[in-house]
């Protein structure tokens, strides 16, 4: 270290003690008044005393500006806020907001110039490909640089993210503001600096060549997708197979069955926070979700800082946990709406009994709870939200539509322990429940291992990665093996295969997925053919147990990988599945009579009977059927599915209220058969399309028994 740079280390030492002294003379202040003399005091001893930093090294990528800055000629005239900081650090995503804030206080013309000094913690993060696209994905627009070998952060002696360095006007320090939920204290710095150098006229007002890189971003219907999950967990489930994406750059949740079809856009693709119907609603950045049943979704809302309740019958959408803001909170217990939380990133139903009545009566009598539990990155923890009442751990009684923490003392360290309140986590970011061994499979990506939660008794254990230094966050590679000597890199997802007993994990910084043992606590890679995934977030098994449905967050794709040959092969998802029908069944489909309704709308449930009479269905092949609606906003309770002889069609549709022209809809349902006549077999597709009209006349209900004949030549309804 030369001379210049020690003696730049000591000066920031210096500016940390003297910042936090004057915090606390800020809070002795009487007035608003005494608190500008104290402020404007500092500013005079810290310009004359103060000596420019090192300026950036030349050659470093930066994005959102067309050029370089320099802190020796392009920012001379700004007060510049460094923000030392590393894309997968939660810290560092909760101050975005404020700066975006400050931002929007004052102008680069004002003279602010915000600055993000990408610091990488892990090897994934110095590829500026990344940086890019995590600046797209949190929607950065200020000036940011790839400080790839941490040059300035080293010069400047920085300990922690996200650590802000408010330099003047010629590159001199002002303040330093070390971690997160300081902008109050911010504005002011950033405020009385400004007016103190505008009095000596050394502010400049000069634009920059600043360019979002927002607009390089790739035009697709999915953007940066977070986490995808299915609604079935075995084929033994009676319940149809959807599965539900968080389309996160977009700030929605997409709902498709498995030919990828969509059959629900719930939320807009600006963020906000709002509950009401799929049109109205808004999420921010989204993250994990999870069935509860067919018609029922929870979203971690993540950027809300919320966990919200998709209604799919009633097309609503509602906050059960979270006020919108971000808490710190760490022990919880209120009521849902009530709590603050932070930065929820995944959810996992559990059901289970309460703990103190299998002492009085047969266990199989026990009705189940359910309850959700629930990755809080923010608080490095793991909380749930009691759906019922229960009596859980140490016989502790949880009011339904409470949440609190479970596990996790809020210390960001990987720490295991048989109390599950003296463990720590390293900001959780994916969940799997093993409802066989009831375990909780948790991704600790900031200490890069998978760890589990028993669901009987609370205890934390490890199972992957990491190290057995619960304070090093620092253990991280690319190595298949047991335990503490495996290695992964920032994962960010977890599934659990029921069929198999093997958890699989998204492995996002080494964008791979792996198999692991949980019993034999083994890591393997799957040497996947046919594509490279790029930083995958999130992954869940079909209902055989044979693919996984993989998010591949920076490629904006699901890709559906195979157990069994480990082929990768993108799935193609249509947007426009309720759309016209005609478009996909060209031909004159079959007519039932007028459903008449009444203008508000309501349901009509459909059971059809296939006459097949002296004609039989080929044994082995698929006999399926599809229901096309006329737009997203109609509802049915299932959209496709298979038929077997004698079997009916049962369908529930919800018609939401006509336009004000009461114009006449039809829907359709779609059937494609393999039919045999004696040795002879044949394929047969038809449509049966159902015209609605609306009457003040109408019902509220329709219910109708439809009978399709066919033979070898026709098909009539």
């Amino acid at each position: 270290m030369s001379v210049e740079e020690a003696e730049q280390v000591e000066m920031l030492d210096l500016l940390a003690y003297n910042c936090n002294r004057l915090r606390h003379e800020l809070k002795a202040a009487q007035s608003p008044e005494e608190e500008e003399e104290l402020l404007k005091a500092y500013l005079r001893k810290a310009d004359e005393s103060h000596q420019p930093i090192g300026d950036f090294k030349d050659d470093l990528d930066w994005f959102n500006v067309e050029d370089p800055l320099t802190l020796s000629e392009t920012l001379q005239g700004k007060i510049v806020v460094l923000d030392f900081f590393t894309y997968c650090c939660i810290n560092c995503m909760h101050i975005l907001p404020d700066l975006k804030k400050l931002e929007e206080m004052f102008s680069v013309e004002d003279g602010l110039v915000v600055i993000g000094v990408h610091s990488a913690k892990f090897d994934n993060e110095k590829d500026s490909a990344n940086i890019l696209s995590a600046v797209q994905r949190y929607n950065i627009t200020h000036p940011v640089v790839n400080d790839v070998n941490s040059s300035m952060w080293n010069e400047l002696n920085v300990q922690c993210w996200p650590t802000l360095v408010v330099l003047g006007p010629r590159g001199n320090p002002l303040f330093v503001l070390m971690g997160e939920g300081h902008f109050s204290l911010l504005v002011k710095y950033i405020r009385s600096a400004v007016m103190f150098y505008k009095d000596q006229g050394a502010i400049s007002g000069q634009s920059l060549p600043i360019k979002p890189s927002t607009d390089l971003l790739m035009k697709s219907n999915l953007k940066f997708p977070g986490k995808i999950v299915c609604s079935k967990v075995s084929d033994s489930e009676d319940i149809a197979e959807l599965y539900a994406i968080s389309d996160s750059g977009n700030h929605r949740v997409i709902v498709m069955n498995a030919q990828g079809e969509v059959l629900q856009k719930i939320g807009g693709k600006s963020p906000g926070f709002v509950d009401g119907n799929f049109k109205v609603c808004r999420f921010d950045s989204p993250q994990g979700l999870v069935f509860l049943d067919s018609d029922t979704i929870f979203v971690a809302d993540t950027e809300n800082h919320a966990i919200r309740k998709i209604d799919l019958k009633a097309r609503m959408v509602e906050t059960v946990v979270g006020t919108g803001k971000q808490g710190n909170d760490r022990v919880g217990g209120k009521a849902g709406p009530e709590q603050e939380i932070s930065s929820p990133w995944d959810v996992a139903v559990y059901r289970t009994k309460d703990m103190d009545m299998s002492f009085h009566m047969d266990e199989s009598a026990i009705p189940e709870k359910v309850l959700l539990l629930i990755a809080m990155a923010g608080t490095h923890q793991i909380w749930a939200y009691f759906i019922d009442d229960l009596i859980w751990w140490k016989f502790r009684k949880c009011s339904a539509k409470s949440c609190a923490m479970i596990a996790g003392n809020g210390n960001e360290e990987n720490r295991n322990n048989a109390y599950p309140t003296n463990a720590s986590f390293a900001q959780p970011s994916g969940l799997a429940v093993a409802r066989d061994s009831k375990e909780l499979f948790v991704a600790d990506s900031e200490s890069s291992c998978v760890r589990k939660l028993s669901l009987s008794d609370g205890k934390v254990s490890g199972v992957v990665g990491g190290e057995r230094n619960p304070q090093n966050l620092f253990a991280f590679g690319d190595i298949d093996g047991k335990n503490v000597l495996a290695k992964l890199q920032h994962p960010l997802g977890v599934t659990y295969n029921p069929r198999e007993r093997l958890v699989y994990v998204a492995d996002t910084y080494n964008h791979k997925i792996k198999r692991i043992d949980p019993l034999g606590q083994t890591v393997t890679t799957l040497e996947t053919k046919g594509h490279s995934f790029n930083e995958p977030g999130g992954l869940c098994v079909n209902p055989s147990g044979t693919q996984l449905f993989v998010a591949d967050t920076n490629n904006h794709s699901i890709e559906i990988l195979s157990l069994s040959t480990l082929e990768v092969k993108p799935l193609s998802i249509s947007f426009n599945a309720t759309g016209n029908d005609a478009l996909k069944h060209p031909g004159t489909p079959l007519q039932f009579g007028k459903l008449v309704l009444k203008p508000l709308g309501g349901k009509i449930r459909l059971s059809i009977n296939l006459n097949l009479e002296d004609i039989g269905f080929t044994e082995e092949a698929p006999q399926k059927w599809n229901v096309y609606l006329p737009n997203d906003s109609w509802y049915v309770n299932q959209q496709n599915g298979s038929v077997k002889r004698g079997q009916t069609v049962d369908i529930d549709i919800t018609v939401p209220p006509a336009n004000f022209k009461l114009q006449a809809d039809t829907f359709s349902v779609h059937f494609k058969l393999a039919l045999c006549v004696r040795s002879l077999c044949f394929p047969r597709s038809f449509s049966v399309a159902f015209p609605v009209t609306y009457d003040t006349d109408g019902l509220d209900c329709i219910i109708e028994d439809v009978l399709v004949k066919i033979d070898e030549n026709m098909v009539k309804v």
